[in-house]
């Protein structure tokens, strides 16, 4: 069965964007540090057609997530944010269903990524990405309130955290307004580097 995973960077305190995201400000203010620490490795290069960057244990993570990953959902604030700086070849080289209420046809893009834009709920949007991954996990991206919908309906299998050493004090928490109800998680995996804390859990259903 597919795996439905959700896999973040996320500050100490909780964040994992900035106050303030507009489509010109799509990380938040003061949110670098949250991201800019994936844009030096190698497998994040390479996934957006640049060559060089650091081959390291951040780097193997970033990448078994890319190799890992069939299809993905996102909201359609970071559809909006990311349209322009992914250009013609996004990085995701999968079929991307995008959660709307401003529906419009599917876009195809080079390098293998689709956006399908789905109206009809965060189930819907599932299924269907179920469908097209070939087996392999379907990753909720993002943002926050999409990842959070998913989590407070018991839908996501595995999470992984990418915990950077920062203490950012406001913005968008991701574990906030899930809903009623205890949910247990095993630990997967830890593993330190000094850019960051991984931390992946599955949940025990």
């Amino acid at each position: 069965m597919t795996t439905v995973t959700a896999d973040l960077a996320i500050t100490l305190d909780g964040y994992v964007a900035g106050p303030n995201v507009t489509l010109d400000n799509p990380g938040g203010d003061g949110a670098e540090p949250i991201f800019e620490w994936i844009h030096t490795l190698a497998s994040w290069r390479e996934r957006q057609g640049m060559t060089g960057g650091e081959e390291n244990r951040d780097s193997e993570l970033l990448r078994e997530w890319f190799d890992a990953t069939g299809a993905v959902v996102m909201g359609r604030t970071m559809y909006d944010t990311g349209e322009e700086p992914w250009g013609d070849n996004p990085p995701f080289r999968t079929p991307v269903f995008v959660l709307t209420n401003r529906p419009r046809p599917t876009l195809v893009k080079e390098g293998g990524t689709t956006f399908t834009f789905v109206a009809d709920g965060i189930h819907s949007a599932l299924e269907q990405a179920q469908a097209t991954a070939g087996g392999r996990n379907v990753d909720i991206a993002g943002g926050a309130s999409t990842v959070r919908q998913y989590l407070g309906a018991g839908l996501v299998d595995e999470l992984q955290l990418h915990v950077v050493p920062v203490l950012l004090g406001d913005g968008l928490r991701l574990f906030e307004a899930l809903g009623p109800g205890r949910r247990d998680l095993e630990q997967i995996r830890v593993v330190e580097t000094p850019l960051a804390t991984h931390l992946k859990y599955r949940f025990v259903q």
